[in-house]
C-alpha cells in the first residue's frame, strides 16, 4: 500500500484557505486551527480528504460559553466557541478546529454550520452542544433536544444560566436551614 507522507496541517489549510484560517494556537503540544465559522463546513472537508492529512474520525464536538458577568468576553473575539476534536487514524494525528460565534441579539440565537454530511457522528455531539449551550447549528437534520426535555427552558451549561443550589448546613445557620426544609407530614 502506498500511502503519501503526512503534511502539515496548518499550511495546508493556510495554503488551500487563506481568508479562512483566522489564527493558529500552539499550547502543550496541541494544534488549533481557528476559522471562520461560515467556511468550517469547507475546511473540515478539506481536513478529512486530502491525501497527507485525512483526519477521519471527529471524536468530539466541545462549546464554551466565555461570558462575563462584569461585561466583556475575556478578551476572545465572541461570546461561544465550539472546539472540533479530530484525529488521523492513518497518520495518528490529532487537531483540533474552532469557531467562535456571538449570540447576536434577544432573537436569534448562536448559529454554526453543521459538519454531519462530514462526519456522521456529528449528529449526536451537535444536539449536545445546542442542548446544552443553545447554539443552532444550521443544516442539522435533528433538532430536537438530547438531553434536556422538550419543555426546558433554557441552557444549563451557560455562564449566565441560574444555579439554583441549596445552602450547605452549618452548626450556626442550621436553625435556619431546617425551617426551609420539607419534611413529611405524619
Amino acid at each position: 500500500m502506498n500511502v503519501k507522507p503526512a503534511l502539515d496541517p496548518v499550511e495546508s489549510v493556510r495554503e488551500a484557505f487563506p481568508a479562512a484560517l483566522l489564527d493558529v494556537v500552539e499550547y502543550a503540544g496541541e494544534t488549533t486551527l481557528v476559522v471562520e465559522a461560515a467556511q468550517l463546513p469547507r475546511v473540515s472537508r478539506y481536513l478529512r480528504d486530502t491525501a497527507g492529512l485525512i483526519y477521519n474520525f471527529l471524536s468530539d464536538i466541545s462549546a464554551v460559553d466565555y461570558y462575563e458577568p462584569t461585561g466583556g468576553i475575556s478578551g476572545r473575539p465572541a461570546r461561544f466557541g465550539v472546539s472540533y476534536h479530530l484525529y488521523s487514524m492513518l497518520y495518528n494525528r490529532r487537531l483540533r478546529v474552532k469557531v467562535y460565534v456571538d449570540e447576536g441579539d434577544d432573537e436569534s440565537k448562536p448559529v454554526v454550520p453543521t459538519v454531519v454530511n462530514v462526519w456522521p457522528a456529528a449528529n449526536w455531539l451537535e444536539r449536545e452542544a445546542s442542548d446544552m449551550m443553545g447554539i443552532v447549528f444550521e443544516g442539522n437534520p435533528d433538532q430536537r433536544r438530547l438531553l434536556m426535555p422538550d419543555d426546558w427552558q433554557g441552557h444549563p451549561h451557560r455562564r449566565d444560566y441560574p444555579l439554583g443550589y441549596e445552602t450547605i448546613q452549618f452548626s450556626f445557620n442550621a436553625e435556619e436551614i431546617m425551617k426551609h426544609k420539607p419534611f413529611a407530614k405524619e
